[in-house]
């Protein structure tokens, strides 16, 4: 119904969006950049991180020769120099590997792989060695099976998950983890690793959660949860606490066709529109935010920290510039992009240029 009235709405508001349309900001994506190995490709590549010293890393469902064709292991972390040259896989066949989903950098250097298809969060050194490691792994002796997604969700466990999605850290060290395709949670640990509790459970009303996907946190501990399914941005404090929530509300441009599938339309296309799948805020005293959107309509937007749509860059599409499935972005800056694409299987790095300098 939601959705519906969202289409219904879209509608009848269109020659109102069409004079507040957030402006359409000028970019390039760099060809070729990232230099992987001769004869190794990318599979889908949910993850991509910076480090302070401009290295990327790069989480990829690849290696998937493991497995039977309906659910092999497909996970591998590589990294990558400033330039995009090629430097080494992390965890090469790491028993935590199974399907991988997003990679954060800490302030210290430290790398966390989010494997959602072990249920597993993974914290190596930088020098890729495994220092902590959160959750566990079904053991194959148990008959292990893919996890069942019952309506409503069985009650989550303090300390394991189910399907987690991401993570994130506040000024003091803690840690933050959304818990995720089912258990629909924010899990919080202190700095040791300690467990401190939870927030959150299945639903549509503040501070629930259908998909809690993406997480960021700002400069002044503001907790951003991209809540997918439901198309929203959930804020919160480090407490849990509900502060505010907003939504992305600008339609497609006309003529966007989907990469896979037919192109949604009506109450589907209202329930596309927006879908934070994920989110990065950049650096610095002056702090924006980037929204990957979900398949499609496949933006990316640069927004305000209150919510506010600053810009829009790109579209659906396979070629280069256009996006499908930004499942992870990294900002460095607030004009360097790194957007990992699930289903283009590549990471494209985007170059915000100034108006000026495109006048020019």
């Amino acid at each position: 119904m939601r959705s519906h009235l969202l289409a219904l709405f879209l509608l009848a508001a269109a020659p109102s969006f069409a004079q507040q349309m957030p402006p359409e900001l000028p970019f390039e994506s760099v060809p070729d950049f990232l230099k992987l190995p001769d004869g190794v490709n990318f599979g889908e590549v949910p993850g991509v991180a910076v480090d302070a010293r401009g290295h990327i890393y790069v989480f990829t469902r690849s290696n998937s020769a493991n497995g039977p064709a309906y659910g092999a292991a497909a996970a591998q972390l590589f990294e990558f120099g400033p330039k995009g040259e090629y430097i080494r896989e992390i965890g090469k066949s790491l028993y935590g590997w199974s399907e991988a989903h997003t990679v954060r950098i800490d302030r210290d250097g430290n790398i966390w792989a989010i494997d959602k298809g072990s249920d597993m969060v993974i914290k190596f050194n930088q020098a890729g060695r495994v220092v902590w490691v959160f959750g566990r792994k079904q053991e194959a002796a148990d008959g292990a099976e893919p996890l069942p997604h019952p309506n409503p969700p069985l009650p989550a466990v303090d300390a394991r998950f189910r399907q987690p999605t991401d993570v994130a850290w506040d000024s003091q060290g803690n840690i933050y983890i959304t818990d995720g395709y089912i258990n629909s949670r924010v899990a919080k640990f202190d700095k040791h690793g300690d467990w401190v509790g939870q927030w959150g459970e299945y639903g549509s009303e503040p501070g629930q959660f259908r998909l809690p996907h993406t997480i960021a946190i700002d400069r002044n501990d503001n907790i951003y949860v991209g809540d997918r399914t439901n198309r929203r941005i959930q804020v919160f404090n480090t407490e849990g606490k509900f502060l505010r929530m907003f939504t992305i509300d600008v339609p497609p441009a006309s003529g966007t066709k989907a990469v896979n599938g037919p192109t949604p339309t009506g109450a589907a296309l209202a329930a596309n529109i927006g879908q934070p799948n994920s989110i990065c805020i950049t650096p610095g005293p002056n702090q924006v935010m980037f929204v990957g959107e979900s398949t499609f309509p496949g933006r990316i937007f640069k927004v305000s920290l209150e919510g506010k749509v600053l810009g829009i860059i790109g579209r659906s599409g396979r070629e280069l510039g256009q996006f499908s499935g930004a499942h992870q972005l990294a900002c460095p800056s607030e004009n360097e992009i790194y957007v990992a694409e699930t289903s283009n299987w590549r990471v494209q790095k985007v170059l915000i240029r100034s108006r000026s300098s495109q006048a020019r």
